[in-house]
């Protein structure tokens, strides 16, 4: 298939050259022209070309349903673009939000652009900077239409079912077939940003009991306990014996040896550890509909204590943000 992708960031250029290898043809738009220059040189030969922006995008699009992906900041810079988009694309084209935007917003922009006749699918993309060569799990919601139309796009995305060992049952009807190669049709426009959403929420507090654990475990060398009671433990050692056969074992404790090995102080994070937005409005929509989420709630405050003076604990998240997003101290991307 012929597909746009704006945004060549982190995700957005690994996207494309993953695309590139499975056959499709990309047409590339990044506001830093070097940016381009260096996803075409990646991807495979003769299968991608630049645009000068989004109108020209649109034209270098043959296909008789149009696609573009935009892999952009949530907020302003993406609704722009939506806006934009939609003066240029018409019906039966296919808009795709793969960044972090609000579910809401999803509802709104799908109804607008269908008085025209355009499919807007949100996809909620996990992955991070691995997601190249590792693949995308992918949630996502728009009209059975569009999305099915997409499916070859989306398919070599996702990380297919790999090594993972099938889940028994899964042979029955009524569950979807997609879900054990790594993506899924959640329903109607929004919903594949809700899931994903909540999917961020509960990422925050497991890295924040993998945090306050090993922080309590750093500290029990502290000069406040009894010398009987004082114990120097390696971090970098619990975590990776914890890797092997436990049940907490996980991508994030992986990522989390990696960084101890590497620098078992973790010296080398001040902890200033952001939030991007889901973690408040997973908390939002449990407000809305009365469910108590307090592990979620406690992890996303602790973030935001964390940037007024910082402890293990706290470099501890940020090393995790780093390893499987690339997320830099102090920034949301």
């Amino acid at each position: 298939m012929q597909i746009g992708i704006v945004g060549l960031g982190k995700m957005g250029g690994n996207i494309a050259i993953r695309l590139t290898r499975h056959g499709h043809d990309v047409v590339l738009y990044d506001r830093t022209p070097a940016v381009m220059t260096k996803i075409g040189e990646q991807a495979v030969a003769g299968k991608t070309i630049a645009a000068s922006g989004l109108k020209d995008m649109v034209s270098r699009l043959t296909a008789e349903r149009r696609i573009i992906w935009l892999m952009l900041p949530a907020g302003p810079v993406t609704e722009a673009a939506v806006q934009e988009l939609g003066g240029l694309l018409g019906k039966g084209d296919i808009l795709i939000d793969g960044g972090n935007s609000f579910y809401k917003d999803d509802i709104r922009r799908a109804a607008e652009l269908m008085k025209k006749g355009i499919h807007y699918i949100d996809v909620g993309t996990s992955g991070g900077v691995w997601g190249l060569e590792r693949g995308y799990c992918m949630m996502y919601g728009g009209t059975r239409d569009a999305t099915d139309h997409i499916d070859p796009i989306l398919s070599a995305l996702a990380p297919g079912i790999g090594d993972i060992p099938r889940t028994p049952n899964r042979d029955k009807p009524g569950f979807d077939p997609r879900a054990e190669q790594g993506y899924l049709h959640c329903g109607p426009a929004g919903s594949g940003h809700f899931v994903k959403m909540v999917h961020n929420g509960i990422e925050y507090g497991i890295m924040q009991a993998f945090a306050e654990g090993f922080h309590v475990m750093k500290s029990k060398n502290s000069t406040e306990l009894p010398e009987t009671q004082r114990f120097e433990l390696n971090m970098a050692d619990i975590a990776e014996v914890w890797r092997r056969g436990s049940v907490v074992s996980s991508w994030l404790l992986d990522l989390s040896a990696r960084a101890l090995a590497g620098n078992p102080d973790l010296s080398n994070y001040k902890g200033d550890v952001a939030d991007s937005g889901e973690g408040r409005w997973t908390i939002e929509a449990a407000i809305e509909e009365a469910v108590p989420v307090p592990v979620m709630t406690e992890a996303l405050f602790t973030r935001f204590r964390s940037r007024t003076g910082n402890n293990f604990a706290e470099k501890m998240l940020s090393a995790m943000r780093f390893g499987f997003g690339g997320h830099i101290e102090g920034t949301n991307n």
